[in-house]
């Protein structure tokens, strides 16, 4: 199974720069996207039928053109849900949780801190409202996957210039804190642990030609729970640089489910 992440920074910008074209070349199983940035009325009959997948969403009940998440999956999951349960992050639309029996899947597009302290405060809180919310499902003997941008590069090696970014929030020592915390707490980096050195990126700001200098950050991830990979069910892990149609790239993760 091969399953896609990719923050599209708006569904119908992207929809211009073949979009549809690029998902039908990369055939996903499972594609997760954040930043749809639309409501329900504003999607096309072919954004919500896309080729032959099902559709599934949540949008932000707060303010139009905002956040909201989709994921476009062939395999059917046993249960969807929107959002985590608290409604303070849930009006925002950045959670779809879809099991799929072996493992539930999580679309996540995580806040941006870098507005003012109270926005990166909000940050901060959802980061440990929502692993909370993950490690009760993992009390309870669930594998999880939990993938999209979370606007945090780990360390020095995901980000190209990280002493000039040390004091901006993406980059500032208590979120990464909060990565330290939840690799800790046995959550994996798919990654970084099959490519240890390998410093490659999956967001560039629109600024001074930043893509075209490569000067990124490594911000969007597949984070599974540990057993995941003890038990050998991930084979890769991979970050497509060379799509394009957003400031970010798609990231992905080959399973071996039949293990």
């Amino acid at each position: 199974m091969r399953l896609l992440s990719w923050n599209v920074n708006g569904l119908r910008a992207i929809y211009g720069k073949g979009f549809a074209a690029a998902v039908a070349n990369l055939q996903p199983d499972i594609l997760a996207l954040q930043e749809t940035k639309l409501q329900p009325d504003q999607r096309s009959p072919e954004m919500v039928e896309l080729h032959d997948y099902r559709s599934y969403w949540d949008y932000s009940t707060e303010k139009k053109g905002y956040s909201g998440v989709a994921v476009y999956a062939r395999p059917k999951p046993e249960q969807v849900r929107a959002g985590f349960g608290i409604e303070r992050y849930d009006k925002e639309g950045r959670v779809l949780q879809l099991d799929y029996g072996p493992f539930i899947l999580f679309n996540v597009y995580f806040p941006n801190g870098q507005r003012d302290e109270e926005r990166l405060q909000y940050k901060l809180d959802f980061y440990r409202d929502f692993f909370a919310h993950a490690d009760r499902l993992r009390a309870q003997g669930r594998s999880l996957i939990i993938t999209g941008d979370f606007n945090t590069a780990h360390n020095e090696i995901d980000l190209k210039h990280p002493r000039a970014n040390q004091d901006r929030s993406g980059f500032l020592r208590i979120e990464r804190d909060v990565l330290d915390d939840i690799v800790a707490r046995g959550y994996v980096d798919t990654f970084r642990h099959l490519y240890p050195d390998t410093v490659t990126y999956s967001w560039w700001s629109y600024r001074f030609n930043a893509r075209k200098s490569n000067a990124g950050w490594r911000i969007d991830y597949f984070f599974v729970s540990r057993d995941l990979i003890e038990r050998k069910v991930v084979r890769d892990a991979f970050i497509l640089n060379d799509i394009h149609g957003s400031d970010h790239c798609p990231v992905g993760l080959d399973l071996d489910l039949s293990l």
